[in-house]
């Protein structure tokens, strides 16, 4: 990634704000590094609190101009987009539930727009901000980080290839253990935002982590999850909010599938796994050893393909900033979601051609799906477990 194409097509680095992501908040720092890495990007306003004071001293704090420190995200979008060397790109980074009406004001501003996921907490809100995207000609990119690792997007490339053939079977877990103490009861008064089921969404599991393994699973195979039979709920008994999901999937090829996230596996810390079996072989990638894809062929020898090793392709290669047998993870799959979004961004406000590599970022039509999935999983186990149509607004 010696190139910086995005100063080759507007002579500047990308102008980006940010809303949300302030004191204690890993997501925010995380997002703040991304636009880095790269070089794509200069941050030059923000509001990173809802309380006014807090907000200015966080975002002067990061290197913000004390003029460009506001504390509003209205205030923000308005007033950048009304200077001349105003920022391109708003990235939101708040509590679920305002995602909706902040990618609104952003996207009707002129601004392009970097979410974090969940898009929405509802499929109207989701299909809202998607024919927004969709008649401003916008870019829209929801940070579904793990899309950007290089054995993952190797694994799809496969895919892709027909190395695998025809899929048939889909396997996809999130693992965590944070929520497993049951001595850590769920917070009584002061409830944090994810534990609200009106600002963290219908289901804190299914919108924490489960909406990473259904992107996953669709990003690598190409498949649309059409019907699930789910059970979404809590193990741990005193819990009032879901802290795990088992699925059964149907794929659009007729694959079937199975889909386990939870955050009660008591010592477990990120295991975000998938494998994926076709005709002619499996794959399979675990996030807690993000370099080793291993491919095991019907007719020969397991494989493991690396990033810059042998058999690295194009979209993979893209997606690797150093040589073979350095470890690259988190950090640098965010940047690559962050470095793919801003290239397609200065392509489109110089109105040049963008290279097609880059275009693999989730996007409004993805965080949609997702939104209708997790609809779909909470319907179904509502139903005890009924297959349930999980395209929802997309099953036509």
């Amino acid at each position: 990634m010696d190139r910086n194409p995005v100063i080759e097509a507007l002579g500047r680095r990308l102008r980006l704000a940010v809303i949300g992501g302030g004191p204690g908040s890993f997501i925010g720092a995380m997002h703040r590094a991304a636009a880095r890495i790269d070089d794509r990007y200069v941050l030059v306003a923000g509001v990173l609190s809802s309380d006014p004071e807090r907000s200015h001293l966080a975002a002067t704090a990061i290197g913000i101009e004390p003029g460009r420190a506001y504390t509003d995200a209205y205030q923000l979008i308005e007033a950048e987009a009304n200077r001349d060397d105003g920022a391109d790109v708003v990235a939101i980074m708040t509590p679920n539930d305002s995602h909706h009406a902040y990618s609104m004001a952003a996207l009707d501003a002129g601004f392009d727009v970097i979410c974090d996921k969940p898009i929405t907490n509802t499929i109207n809100e989701a299909m809202d901000v998607l024919a927004k995207v969709e008649e401003t000609g916008l870019v829209f990119c929801l940070t579904h980080n793990y899309t950007g690792y290089p054995m993952v997007r190797q694994a799809r490339a496969m895919v892709e290839s027909g190395e695998l053939g025809e899929i048939r079977l889909v396997q996809v877990e999130y693992v965590q253990g944070g929520k497993a103490d049951e001595s850590d009861p769920d917070p009584g008064e002061g409830l944090p935002w994810r534990y609200d089921p009106v600002r963290g969404g219908p289901s804190l599991v299914m919108g924490d982590i489960g909406t990473h393994a259904h992107n996953l699973a669709r990003f690598i195979t190409g498949l649309e999850v059409t019907e699930v039979a789910a059970e979404v709920g809590h193990v741990v008994p005193s819990r009032l909010v879901d802290d795990y999901a088992g699925v059964l999937l149907r794929f659009s090829n007729g694959a079937r599938g199975t889909f386990w996230v939870t955050q009660t596996a008591a010592g477990i810390e990120n295991a975000l796994r998938i494998r994926v079996s076709g005709t002619l072989g499996s794959l399979e990638w675990l996030q807690e050893r993000p370099t080793r894809l291993r491919f095991s062929p019907i007719n020969g020898p397991a494989e493991v393909r690396t990033p810059n090793g042998p058999g690295t392709l194009p979209i993979s290669a893209r997606a690797t900033r150093i040589v073979a047998g350095h470890p690259e993870g988190f950090h640098e799959g965010f940047a690559n979601v962050y470095t793919d979004a801003a290239e397609a961004i200065a392509a489109r406000r110089a109105g040049v051609p963008v290279d097609p590599l880059a275009l693999h970022f989730p996007n409004a039509r993805d965080g949609a799906i997702g939104v209708a999935f997790v609809d779909a999983a909470v319907a179904s186990s509502a139903a005890d477990g009924a297959w349930t149509n999980a395209l929802g607004p997309f099953s036509d």
